[in-house]
């Protein structure tokens, strides 16, 4: 260590644990102990050095304040606490606000319709990761909603899009296609299909009428890695 370690350290030790009479009271509070690590500690004791919120401007504006000053809205001040305090307190206000809506919700949710879209070994030890980049799509006009996503094991150079009426009371049945890309991308007939054959690697709404497709070549070469294509609807 250099001498300028050692001499910041010992400025250290000498502010922040020199003997403090007015908390020998205290349980094992002796010293004063260093004020950041203080309010880090899970626990429900009062600081040890609590902060001088004197000249604070937010304090004295809540305080000249009429109407803010008992205002619910505002989650209290608790100066003598430490963060994960103030964190438990938090938490347990907003579990609260959160339970009379998921209760309402979750009894108003129901399910509409089942589809099985693929079957797995039951043989096998973890399921694997099949459905990928779900994207949701809500056509207001047309009350109609889609689903975009991918099956992995089915094939990665398909996407499928559900379509589902807004309406459950409808008897509207549900309609899924599979779009696959393949090789429909190649500039001739020459072109083998192993060559430029695409998969997509992510799918969105652009809008009511039209899908944002990006795919990518199988066999990538500098300069054609990616495709950026816009698919109608129709």
């Amino acid at each position: 260590m250099t001498q300028k370690d050692i001499t910041f350290v010992a400025d250290f030790l000498t502010e922040h644990f020199n003997e403090a009479p007015e908390l020998y009271n205290r349980k094992g509070k002796y010293f004063n102990v260093e004020r950041v690590g203080q309010y880090l500690k899970d626990e429900d004791d009062d600081l040890v050095s609590p902060p001088n919120t004197e000249g604070n401007q937010w304090f004295n504006f809540l305080k000249n304040s009429t109407h803010l000053k008992e205002s619910p809205l505002l989650f209290p001040y608790y100066p003598e606490k430490s963060l994960h305090f103030v964190k438990r307190q938090m938490e347990g206000v907003i579990d609260q606000c959160l339970q009379k809506p998921a209760d309402v919700i979750g009894r108003s949710v129901h399910q509409a319709v089942c589809m099985s879209l693929y079957k797995i070994s039951q043989s096998e030890d973890s399921t694997p990761r099949l459905f990928k980049l779900p994207f949701l799509w809500n056509d207001k006009i047309s009350n109609i909603h889609y689903v975009l996503f991918t099956i992995l094991e089915d094939s990665i150079s398909k996407i499928h899009i559900l379509r589902r009426h807004t309406d459950t009371s409808r008897s509207v049945s549900n309609e899924i296609i599979a779009v696959e890309f393949g090789n429909i991308l190649n500039n001739s007939v020459n072109e083998s299909s192993d060559s430029r054959c695409y998969s997509c690697l992510d799918a969105h709404f652009y809008d009511d009428e039209t899908v944002t497709v990006v795919l990518k070549e199988s066999v990538e070469q500098e300069g054609k890695e990616r495709v950026l294509a816009q698919l109608p609807l129709s």
